[in-house]
């Protein structure tokens, strides 16, 4: 199915009414994948007619994590574009003007059935195993009746009167042809009491006024597509493309919640993971490359993106694998960006202790060792002064052969004037060495574990050149006092 055609359009279109979740950001990935593989138009929607749970403070957090994931799209509530507006409650008189059309036309009717009657005629069907559907006894009430409530202060909401019999048939992308009986649900509310449209009715309405081609969500919404192209065929409007996909689910295969530590974007934002991993991982959780590929660039998902290559399979988060992923993307930054991008990871000893210079050698020396950036500040520990000591650390600096290379290290170290380059490092330790009569291990682990209180780490010529030759002095002094 690839194409590139400047006519297509595609929508997110997120309920401000808590955060982001993983499902919900994947989501817009693959609509923002879409639009930019085809040179087509990405659209953010804000569906806020739920007035009780919706707030600016969860739109603001939403377009926030969408920014740090990188999905920037074309038209939206803070840039505009030309079938705005584009937040719900402000397209309230589109709404009610079309519904009063449907009115009028026969399409629809007032319902002045309350919450307490609807309820009991749900129980009522559950209890004879009936589908709970609305019975439509408000279809049959005449103009006068309708006045006659209206003028009693009876409030009334619009239904979308649903034909009998027939079938709703649409090609969905990723499950194929579709049937879905008119007798599946009842004649359903499209404008609400209080005045708010229904979610069904309003994303329709929305998705024709802005010209959506193709329709990329969860397959939970499989189930609103009924209504939602009743709608469409009432407004006379063409249908979208439906691509409906897979659920993602926890490891034990149950649905994704907060209980599983990673359920929004912020939280892994905070737990230290990176945007282009973040992407790149979701992009697989019910995607598949081509070539089998797993490790890409954003340009190289834009390239590849296809969505007749989204799976029906549900994808299952697999926290390790992301974690590894991670730690590849870490590895592929430059040092100075992957530098600016961990600079609120650092402990505040670090930021006191070391200039920006400094700082960028620290992270670069550290890259090939993260795997999140909140792991930072454990590996940062051994460029602490003084350091803390490991036990496999102690063990080295405890034998007697550790004293005399340490003590050999020491005299040659005095010797040095000005800073201490990597290079210089490896020379005194040469010299340390041979004066000692040590080399290999007998030569690095009590180096490293004085100087780090580790005996495993990165390069330890670049650790004591970021360092400094009075920092290893003190280091070295201090372990031999130790052994003391």
């Amino acid at each position: 199915m690839s194409m590139t055609d400047s006519s297509i359009r595609v929508r997110f279109a997120p309920s401000p009414t808590g955060f982001l979740h993983v499902g919900g950001a994947r989501t817009a990935i693959f609509n923002w994948l879409w639009a930019r593989h085809t040179n087509g138009t990405f659209v953010l929607r804000i569906e806020n007619t739920d007035e009780e749970r919706s707030t600016r403070e969860s739109e603001a957090s939403l377009l926030e994590d969408l920014r740090w994931l990188g999905l920037d799209w074309d038209e939206g509530p803070d840039v505009g574009g030309e079938c705005g507006p584009y937040r719900q409650t402000d397209r309230l008189e589109t709404y009610k003007t079309i519904a009063r059309k449907f009115v009028e036309t026969g399409l629809a009717y007032p319902c002045f059935c309350t919450d307490e009657d609807l309820e009991r005629k749900r129980q009522a069907a559950l209890a004879d195993s009936r589908p709970p559907r609305y019975d439509g006894i408000c279809r049959t009430l005449t103009p006068e009746q309708v006045a006659e409530k209206r003028a009693a202060g009876m409030p009334d909401a619009i239904r979308f009167q649903v034909p009998g019999r027939g079938f709703v048939r649409f090609e969905d992308v990723v499950r194929g042809p579709m049937e879905l009986d008119h007798l599946m649900v009842g004649d359903f509310v499209i404008v609400r009491s209080n005045g708010l449209p229904t979610y069904n009715y309003a994303a329709a309405v929305d998705d024709h006024h802005m010209g959506i081609t193709h329709v990329i969500r969860g397959e939970e919404h499989l189930s609103n597509t009924l209504r939602q192209i009743l709608i469409y065929d009432a407004i006379g409007a063409a249908h979208p493309m439906f691509v409906h996909v897979p659920l993602i689910l926890a490891e034990d295969r149950s649905k994704l919640s907060k209980r599983h530590g990673s359920a929004s974007v912020g939280e892994l934002r905070a737990r230290g993971f990176v945007a282009s991993a973040v992407v790149n991982y979701l992009l697989l959780l019910g995607w598949s490359h081509p070539e089998s590929k797993e490790i890409m660039t954003r340009d190289e998902m834009i390239a590849a993106f296809e969505i007749d290559r989204i799976g029906k399979a549900a994808g299952v988060l697999d926290p390790q694998k992301l974690v590894w992923m991670n730690g590849q993307h870490v590895r592929a930054f430059d040092p100075s960006e992957l530098c600016s991008i961990a600079a609120s990871y650092l402990p505040d000893w670090i930021t006191e202790n070391y200039d920006a210079s400094a700082r960028r050698e620290i992270v670069e020396v550290l890259q090939d060792s993260i795997e999140t950036l909140d792991g930072l500040p454990e590996l940062c520990k051994i460029f602490a002064d003084p350091v803390e000591l490991e036990d496999d650390a102690r063990e080295v600096l405890a034998q007697p052969a550790s004293h005399d290379l340490l003590q050999a290290f020491e005299a040659v170290l005095s010797d040095l004037a000005g800073p201490m380059a990597p290079e210089d490092f490896k020379s005194l330790a040469k010299l340390a060495g041979k004066t000692a009569g040590r080399k290999g291990r007998e030569l690095f682990f009590p180096l490293r574990a004085a100087i780090t209180g580790n005996v495993h780490g990165p390069d330890l010529s670049k650790v004591a050149s970021i360092k400094g030759s009075g920092s290893v002095s003190r280091l070295i002094r201090a372990a031999l006092e130790g052994q003391g």
